[in-house]
């Protein structure tokens, strides 16, 4: 019994770094920057406040490409505010349109 538990422990210590992710605050970098850390990390947490309401923040998995979305999600252009750039275009996952039953066709959109 003891050997399991340890044999658990280890799998869950070894796999907790691939939890990590880079966040970063999008307003104080530049929009090249954070179109770098994208393509550099292959998925990363961008954060900036709401234009709408006061002192609230806004944040979203932001990524390189469909490699790094759900199976059942694609990488769709996204806009975030830099320090340089209102509209900086980035790449988030978004659910794959199955009406039309191309479930398993996902776009591809060029970071």
């Amino acid at each position: 019994m003891k050997k399991l538990v340890l044999l658990a422990v280890a799998a869950t210590v070894a796999s907790s770094p691939a939890l990590a992710i880079s966040r970063y605050n999008s307003p104080s970098m530049t929009c090249e920057a954070a179109r770098a850390a994208v393509l550099s990390q292959g998925a990363v947490v961008l954060r900036y406040p709401s234009k709408r309401v006061a002192g609230m923040t806004l944040y979203d998995r932001y990524v390189r490409d469909n490699n790094q979305c759900e199976q059942h999600d694609y990488a769709a252009r996204a806009y975030v505010p830099t320090r340089d750039n209102p509209r900086c275009p980035v790449l988030a996952c978004k659910p794959v349109d199955d009406n039309n039953g191309s479930l398993f066709h996902r776009p591809w959109i060029r970071f």
